[in-house]
């Protein structure tokens, strides 16, 4: 398996200057939206509530990717062992 390499400053710049953006779209969307104050309220809550499920997502999604990627070091390594027990002069 392939060590991951980390994200650069430029990508992660990138992607904080687009999520501000898009917020700010939408806030600005929202408020200049000619609709009864309520109406303004519930998109403002909705895309609130949007926007912190999307980020408890991406984390779950990614913990539990990692949490795979971790037992399946441990059987390969487990595999390996018991390959090295069984065939002799296996490295």
């Amino acid at each position: 398996m392939t060590p991951q390499m980390p994200h650069t400053g430029a990508w992660k710049t990138f992607t904080l200057v687009s999520f501000a953006a898009a917020a700010a779209m939408l806030t600005i969307g929202i408020f200049f939206l000619p609709a009864d104050i309520w109406i303004k309220g519930y998109l403002a809550m909705a895309s609130l509530f949007l926007t912190g499920t999307t980020f408890t997502l991406a984390k779950t999604l990614r913990d539990e990717h990692e949490a795979k990627r971790l037992i399946n070091k441990i059987e390969d390594a487990a595999t390996e062992r018991v390959l090295r027990e069984a065939v002799p002069g296996r490295l």
